[in-house]
């Protein structure tokens, strides 16, 4: 009994689980009232329905492992790559500026697995694309952050391009094109987290440039625990379901715009 009280236990101090409950009170239950309101309480029910649903551990998991499953790595380890492109997503740029040390967001894994291929002689050069949307915090963008960090972890500063100017995967893509062709890199790997390598490929697709891919920072499991406990509303499954359907949108939304092209 202890064990499943203290699984739930923290539901009792989450603000989500409040939430769900004073929704659920506005939910006209009776007959007598429910006719009167009945369009109110459809719209309540189906708020509690999607709130419930997305918000439970197995239906967020199983979203984000097909996500995170959506291409297959390409990476060759018996090949050298002439560079790796380090897409940005990672850094906190305010908190980084305000604190004077770097701020890594849960992506960190793009970064510490870019410097184990070079340290390691996979790739000969880096590309770390991305800007800051704020121009008074150029000191601490991205690309800027991401390069001093692989400095600091010993790599050579002249095998390290600097792309600083990409706002979104679209411009990582024909930015780190740019630099490829200049340079006359043939081979290429992207790393970026399992999640947004969908959206990577089909961008990189989109503007001919052929590269392979290598994914890391793998948050679902194929296999996980659907024990009573992981169906319970949790705030944090809520949130990566929020973060697939984001994802998705967002790769729908660049197909749209001929930003991202379908990879079969």
């Amino acid at each position: 009994m202890f064990f499943y009280l203290s699984k739930i236990l923290d539901l009792f101090f989450s603000p989500h689980t409040w939430g769900l409950v004073f929704l659920a009170a506005v939910v006209p239950w009776r007959m007598r009232a429910a006719r009167r309101w009945r369009r109110r309480r459809a719209f309540g029910i189906a708020a509690l329905v999607m709130l419930v649903t997305f918000s439970s551990s197995p239906v967020a998991n199983t979203m984000l492992w097909r996500l995170e499953h959506a291409t297959t790595p390409t990476y060759r380890d018996d090949v050298t790559y002439d560079a790796v492109v380090l897409l940005g997503g990672v850094v906190d740029e305010e908190v980084t500026a305000e604190s004077g040390q770097p701020s890594y967001n849960d992506n960190v894994e793009r970064v510490i697995m870019t410097h184990r291929l070079l340290r390691d002689g996979k790739a000969r050069n880096a590309i770390v694309s991305g800007a800051t949307l704020d121009p008074k915090l150029a000191a601490f963008g991205e690309a800027v952050v991401l390069g001093r960090q692989l400095e600091d972890w010993g790599i050579a500063k002249d095998r390290i391009i600097i792309e600083d100017k990409a706002l979104n995967t679209r411009e990582n893509a024909v930015y780190a094109k740019e630099i490829a062709r200049a340079r006359g890199f043939e081979r290429v790997l992207i790393v970026t987290s399992a999640f947004h390598m969908a959206r990577a490929v089909e961008c990189f697709a989109a503007v001919d440039m052929k590269v392979d891919t290598l994914s890391v920072d793998y948050r679902a499991r194929e296999h996980a625990n659907i024990g009573f406990e992981r169906w319970l509303p949790r705030a944090q499954s809520l949130a990566e379901s929020a973060a697939v359907l984001r994802e998705l949108s967002g790769r729908a939304i660049y197909r749209l715009r001929g930003y991202g092209k379908a990879v079969r």
